[in-house]
């Protein structure tokens, strides 16, 4: 395995690292303070090809790999894990569900506009009471002659107030049968679907949550995503390469808070010398920067497989499960490197720390991890 970054990872870096200086450094706290989603700043991350990473240049994309991706999210993140985090979601879930399970029409018709940035995508599998036990959804899609008739409510939901499209899991079989849940494609404006904004989050406060409503909503059959039944088995496929970007964001937050640590360190002197210099804190920025790394590798080795078309399950969970713990962790060190400046917003620190927290419970907490992993290393 090459760990060289490649010419177009350089140039990605680089210019996500140029985008979050002039858009997004400026306004993050103002977004984050407000709990405001910038629309128009994903609407020009689309404009630079980052909304569309992985979907083929046929589709508007930009043809890349996850490689690539992983390098995007991992800038993004070390500077604002919510912009990440709605980067992550758009691209993995609504349109790489598309792209790796829709049909050629419905990749023809929508793959473009949210490569593009036109659209904002949303996906919806959780709600009030399934989040891991998805097989236990409520919300159902009944057959209706050439239509689909769906609802129940979905919660949890990053872009379900702004997205333009939701690929949405629904129950269309018995209860706890994993071949009762089919994918549907909603667009905003369908009669009966509406969305409620979720407030008063901890952390990644500028990516907008929502729970979606569906109210008799009418789906076309041809807004089904493959065959009747086969939405679980797609959601868990899409799950594998999601969890790769939430590894991805949380090398980024990581990363993020241990630069913001050195550079403190090196600056705040106590006892008449920087606090670098102190071995109770140059051990703890040694920590983490071993962890970061070793995040890091884990994570570019999942992508490495997503890439090579190879199992990537274990890979995977062993990338989201670490690295959204070390992310974690660095946060907490961050805050404690900085002592009580690093308690305040003026310093970056605490925002580190809260967007962390996201990365162990989204797309499967750390719990569920080992449960995959552990089931992974016993068959």
């Amino acid at each position: 395995m090459n760990f060289e970054q490649n010419e177009n990872q350089g140039m990605i870096a680089q210019m996500v690292r140029d985008f979050a200086e002039k858009e997004i450094k400026p306004n993050m706290k103002n977004w984050d303070d407000h709990e405001i989603f910038p629309e128009e700043t994903m609407k020009k991350l689309g404009e630079l090809g980052l909304l569309g990473i992985f979907i083929p240049e046929e589709y508007g994309g930009s043809g890349f790999g996850y490689a690539e991706y992983a390098t995007a999210l991992m800038e993004l993140g070390k500077v604002c894990g919510g912009i990440g985090l709605s980067v992550a979601a758009h691209n993995s879930l609504c349109t790489g569900h598309i792209f790796y399970h829709g049909s050629e029409a419905q990749k023809k018709k929508y793959l473009p506009k949210l490569a593009s940035g036109e659209w904002i995508g949303a996906w919806g599998l959780t709600e009030a009471n399934t989040g891991s036990d998805a097989m236990r959804m409520k919300t159902t899609a009944v057959k209706d002659g050439d239509h689909w008739v769906l609802n129940g409510t979905k919660n949890w939901i990053t872009h379900g107030l702004s997205g333009d499209v939701a690929v949405v899991l629904i129950r269309t079989g018995d209860l706890l049968d994993s071949k009762g849940i089919t994918a549907f494609i909603v667009e905003k404006g369908t009669p009966g679907f509406s969305a409620v904004k979720i407030k008063e989050k901890l952390g990644v406060r500028a990516s907008e949550t929502a729970e979606l409503i569906f109210d008799n909503v009418r789906i076309p059959e041809e807004n089904v995503i493959g065959d009747v039944g086969a939405g679980f088995k797609q959601a868990m496929q899409i799950l594998d390469g999601g969890r790769i970007s939430i590894a991805s964001l949380s090398c980024g937050v990581a990363r993020g808070a241990y630069e913001a640590s050195v550079k403190y360190a090196k600056e705040r002197e106590q006892f008449g010398k920087p606090i670098a210099h102190f071995q109770a804190i140059a051990f703890k920025l040694a920590d983490m920067a071993t962890e970061v790394e070793a995040a890091e590798l884990l994570t570019f080795q999942a992508a490495y497989l997503k890439d090579n078309k190879r199992p990537v399950t274990k890979a995977g969970a062993y990338a989201k499960y670490y690295a959204s713990e070390v992310s974690v962790k660095c946060g907490n060190e961050a805050v404690q490197v900085m002592g009580g400046y690093g308690y305040t917003k003026e310093y970056p620190a605490e925002k580190f720390l809260r967007d962390a927290k996201l990365m162990t419970i989204g797309e499967g907490t750390s719990e569920i991890q080992k449960i995959v992993i552990s089931r992974e290393i016993l068959k």
